[in-house]
């Protein structure tokens, strides 16, 4: 299988440690750096080789805005995933909670934005970008889907 699952070490909250339970070949743990941890989505899917998955905080992605937006000039196939989103994150506090999100993936260039509102359509959502070119963005809140 060519998917392959990046996180920026938050694995138990996104629950991308159930690709690290599967198979720890297809997983890489990029710790608390976003930037890195877009940058090695980018080189991982460069060429079609895998389709990736970054995720992490949704909050926490404008600190690799630049590279997601070179990404786009390199005509990358990047998925990412943005989890906590909103305001509805209250126990969280306001550090954790993304509202810039929407804006930022929007005004990437052919980025593909996806706003899943249950399981079934977090299901849909991620198939289809794991088949859709260019960037994508799946933006899930914290809420049990």
């Amino acid at each position: 299988n060519r998917v392959v699952a990046l996180d920026g070490d938050m694995k138990n909250s996104t629950f991308s440690q159930n690709l690290l339970k599967v198979d720890k070949d297809r997983f890489i743990e990029c710790f608390i750096c976003e930037q890195n941890l877009i940058g090695v989505g980018i080189g991982v899917a460069c060429r079609d080789r895998t389709i990736a998955f970054a995720s992490t905080f949704a909050c926490f992605l404008s600190r690799a805005f630049d590279n997601l937006r070179m990404g786009v000039i390199s005509q990358t196939n990047l998925n990412v995933m943005g989890s906590h989103c909103g305001v509805s994150i209250g126990e969280d506090g306001p550090s954790q909670m993304a509202l810039e999100d929407l804006a930022m993936f929007q005004s990437l260039p052919g980025c593909t934005v996806f706003y899943p509102t249950d399981a079934v359509a977090m299901e849909r959502a991620t198939e289809l970008a794991a088949n859709t070119r260019g960037i994508t963005f799946i933006r899930a809140s914290r809420p049990a889907l």
